[in-house]
């Protein structure tokens, strides 16, 4: 019985890989049609930023961000789930600590002027939130056991402020009409600063916080450990 499964399995699969295959070949025998790049470069205009990188991650693909913003959250969700996080490290020597508090404030301002920075230039709120979790990571080193984080409610509201106000932008826009994530042309660069804004706050606080490794702790459980 499990030999004929396998038979079967393998048939299956042999199937599958001629279906693909064939699939492969009628597209490139297929005429090419408009390239994507220059669709895209024709409606830079309209879409209220002058970076094609942050047309396509904000408004042509929007979508596709929100639900990365969402597999964000459901990963720091699922590193929460594992219970409270180890101990911090060791506090760090003067040396370690004096470069942090260089490095911190820096990469903060640097991640501030690349989410401005991201219409019209490389950057955006990826490169920002980046910046802002390493700060997190660095802190983290330098023996921070919260990684300079706030506490578990104010953090619970940061990660979701993401994708929260991505989701809350896209709902008022299809309520007035223009559609799901459709940004008015006149007011697309707004809403997608203020979108990228909040997106910059919630990777930031979701990349430092995935960097601790578990569920924080109140203060009072801080306080008695």
């Amino acid at each position: 019985m499990n030999r004929d499964l396998s038979l079967l399995i393998g048939i299956l699969v042999g199937l599958l890989g001629l279906l693909l295959l064939w699939v492969f070949y009628s597209t490139l025998a297929m005429e090419p049609g408009h390239r994507l790049g220059t669709l895209a470069l024709e409606h830079l205009p309209e879409s209220g930023v002058s970076n094609p990188v942050t047309a396509v991650l904000l408004n042509y693909r929007a979508y596709d961000t929100l639900l990365e913003l969402g597999v964000l959250l459901t990963a720091l969700l699922g590193i929460w789930s594992l219970g409270p996080p180890r101990p911090g490290f060791q506090r760090a020597g003067p040396a370690l600590c004096t470069m942090v508090s260089i490095v911190v404030p820096l990469a903060i301002l640097t991640g501030g002027y690349l989410l401005w920075v991201g219409g019209h230039a490389p950057g955006g709120a990826f490169q920002a939130g980046a910046l802002l979790g390493a700060a997190g990571v660095v802190t983290r080193l330098a023996g921070n056991a919260n990684a300079g984080l706030p506490s578990e409610a104010w953090q619970r509201w940061l990660i979701v402020l993401g994708a929260g106000i991505f989701t809350l932008v896209g709902l008022l826009l299809a309520v007035t009409g223009f559609g799901f994530l459709t940004y008015p042309p006149g007011q697309a660069k707004w809403l997608i600063l203020l979108i990228e804004t909040a997106a910059t706050i919630a990777i930031g606080t979701t990349l430092a916080a995935a960097y601790v490794g578990g569920r924080p702790q109140s203060a009072s459980a801080e306080s008695g450990s």
